[in-house]
């Protein structure tokens, strides 16, 4: 159901405030001059024609009288005039504030409604309507990638989720019924599933709390040629067993550095891109894992030979649930979410993460970049 905005015309819009105040500082400087001109005018008028002499009390009286209805005549000329004027000059600020306010509500409606494609157009009103309408925009924009990318998310998460439930609900039944038998195969099959979907849950968890800044860390100075030998060597069996070779270089000037981390933290990163080049090379392919410096930071790369990624791609293998061939990667078992934990890790470490390939079939590299806290040699 559409839902209803309050236009300007409410209990007293906003023509009706500003002509309110108008006429209360006009009518203020009225009385304000009134009784200048009633009190203070004709004292300072006597005053003067007292010492010019040779006048008369009559006279001065006379005069005074004539002074004070010659002000008080043009005071309320010149205060029915500024009236008027204030009043025309607020209704046409008010008509083109309200002309220039009423696309923000009328878009705000469209935005509350689900249609995050409102815009507001410039409206010319001086730069804090333009920065208004410039930010409305912008949050519109980004509203609609984030439900986007929510409705992407949530149909991913299903998909994920309907393969192994509707394993363990097949199987469960046809135990039930008689048709399988609780044997072991059967139980540890049924085990890995529940596996599968509580790494999912737990995957999805990690990715949430990174990206709302709440990932808990315990920082410790650790090395870096440390940490890529311990991956490599955690991913050796592994590798063994999908028949890919796996190498391993540290450079000479990156033997000695230390960085500020947390080793449980950046040993999931590396084994997520370990695990994600094993999954896209081919039997008797290869992939390296490659540390070097470079200034203040140390570089991590990941290299493989296998299927690449096509360009238009590139932009997107972080995001969750993304995959270049959704079919191949759900055959070889990945979730989606590996590269997208890594990327927030790394983030969250002060570091950057990238992927790069020269198109399909030609391999992919990805580059991790984490600040150096020392050199070994130095500490």
């Amino acid at each position: 159901m559409s839902r209803r905005w309050p236009g300007l015309g409410g209990r007293r819009d906003l023509s009706t405030r500003l002509l309110l105040a108008i006429v209360l500082v006009v009518v203020v400087g009225g009385v304000t001059a009134w009784v200048v001109v009633a009190v203070v005018g004709p004292a300072i008028f006597r005053d003067h024609m007292t010492h010019l002499g040779g006048a008369t009390a009559f006279a001065t009286l006379h005069a005074e009288e004539a002074f004070r209805t010659a002000s008080a005549l043009s005071l309320a000329l010149a205060l029915l005039a500024a009236l008027l004027t204030s009043i025309a000059v607020s209704l046409f600020l008010t008509g083109r504030i309200a002309r220039s306010v009423a696309p923000v509500t009328e878009a705000a409606g469209r935005v509350a409604d689900g249609d995050y494609a409102a815009r507001v157009p410039a409206v010319g009103m001086g730069t804090e309507f333009d920065d208004l309408a410039e930010a409305f925009n912008t949050m519109a924009g980004d509203l609609g990638r984030i439900e986007v990318s929510r409705s992407q998310m949530l149909g991913d998460l299903a998909h994920e989720m309907r393969t192994p439930v509707a394993t363990l609900g097949a199987y469960l039944e046809a135990i039930a019924e008689g048709f399988e038998q609780a044997d072991a195969p059967t139980l540890a099959m049924l085990r890995d599933q529940v596996a599968r979907l509580s790494r999912l849950s737990e995957d999805i968890a990690l990715v949430t709390t990174a990206e709302e800044g709440r990932l808990t860390m315990r920082r410790t100075t650790v090395a870096v040629a440390q940490m890529v030998a311990d991956a490599a060597a955690q991913a050796t069996g592994r590798y063994e067993t999908g028949g890919v070779n796996l190498g391993v270089r540290v450079a000479p000037t990156a033997e000695a550095a230390l960085v500020d981390a947390d080793a449980d933290r950046i040993a999931q990163v590396l084994t997520n891109l370990l695990d994600n080049a094993l999954r896209h090379t081919p039997t008797g392919g290869r992939v390296d894992l490659m540390v070097d410096r470079a200034g203040g930071a140390v570089r991590i790369v990941v290299a493989d030979d296998g299927e690449g990624i096509p360009a238009e791609h590139l932009p997107h293998v972080f995001d969750r649930f993304y995959r270049v061939d959704t079919a191949r990667d759900r055959a070889h078992g990945g979730s989606g979410v590996g590269l997208a934990i890594a990327k927030v890790i790394t983030e969250a470490h002060g570091g950057t993460i990238t992927a790069q390939s020269e198109g399909p079939g030609r391999g992919a590299v990805f580059t991790v970049v984490l600040p150096v806290a020392r050199d070994g040699a130095a500490g």
